[in-house]
């Protein structure tokens, strides 16, 4: 039998689970990640060790926040949806109020973080970032297909947040790295939303093309294939090397042969294909710069 010490232990841990998930840590910390990345890029190689962690933290406790405050505008959706129904508000693990408090926090201490540990520009890009996340793809979700297109910004964003915290500027390479960022969520967006239709379709979601597997399709070799002249402008302006070079042109073929195979017969298989191929693109691209940044 449980003790009555155990039994008020429990909520306790119970509710900072909670808390931890509502943050979405596995999507903050790639996001993070991402803004190291853009950061090291932009810094050619000569990143400081101080710099990269309180961008990485900063870019890491802002993304958290708005994730959270996203779960808390998109509460009654989520208890319908299926995938989403064990997520701490529609489960009952956090009140609604607690959550809009808590994501609030998150987000206003991420952008102070940003200015004063990093700088001002960055700090400006996070915020912008949260606004187009929060106020034009959320509610855009139950709308337009545009929802999609709309995503991609804030999520590709963090390559920014980074390269000017390391440059104190936006460059062309920078928007560079966006673009390479922006283009590969579009497959990879298009086929999780392909895969999980019947939930969205409960909820109104408009998150793909009207028009059925085939449009999907050609969504997303349009994307596909308009990385690969992106995943060369890196070279072109002289940021990273040869073996960059070869590694980003090698995996874009690869994964445009793997959207060109699922939109012939866009099933279900073939979509989880598609995500699955997404899911190790953009990380070796992001290991191939690292490796091959050129220093100056």
């Amino acid at each position: 039998m449980e003790s009555p010490i155990t039994k008020m232990q429990n909520p306790r841990p119970s509710k900072l689970a909670a808390l931890y998930e509502l943050t979405k840590p596995g999507i903050v910390l790639y996001v993070a990640i991402t803004a190291g990345v853009g950061a090291f890029v932009g810094s050619r190689g000569s990143l400081q060790l101080w710099l990269a962690f309180h961008t990485i933290l900063g870019t890491g406790i802002t993304t958290a926040g708005a994730l959270a405050l996203n779960q808390y505008t998109e509460r009654d959706a989520d208890r319908v949806m299926i995938r989403t129904r064990g997520r701490p508000i529609p489960s009952g693990r956090l009140s609604p109020r607690s959550v809009l408090y808590f994501s609030q926090a998150l987000l206003f201490s991420g952008l102070m973080y940003l200015t004063f540990a990093v700088s001002w520009l960055p700090a400006v890009i996070a915020a912008f970032s949260a606004l187009i996340y929060l106020a034009v793809y959320t509610p855009l979700k139950s709308r337009s297909y545009g929802a999609t297109l709309a995503g991609g910004v804030p999520g590709a964003l963090p390559t920014l947040i980074g390269w000017s915290a390391a440059t104190g500027m936006l460059e062309p390479a920078g928007f560079a790295l966006f673009g390479i960022t922006y283009l590969w969520q579009l497959p990879h967006v298009l086929a999780l939303a392909w895969m999980l239709r019947e939930d969205y379709r409960r909820v109104g979601f408009k998150l793909i093309p009207r028009g059925g597997g085939r449009i999907i399709g050609m969504h997303m070799v349009t994307a596909t294939a308009a990385l690969l002249p992106t995943v060369v402008s890196p070279n072109i302006l002289g940021y990273t090397g040869g073996w960059y070079l070869t590694g980003a042109l090698l995996a874009t073929t690869y994964f445009l042969v793997v959207t060109i195979f699922a939109a012939r017969n866009m099933t279900s298989a073939a979509a989880r294909k598609v995500f699955q191929t997404s899911l190790l693109y953009h990380p070796i691209l992001l290991v191939l710069m690292l490796f091959d940044t050129i220093r100056l």
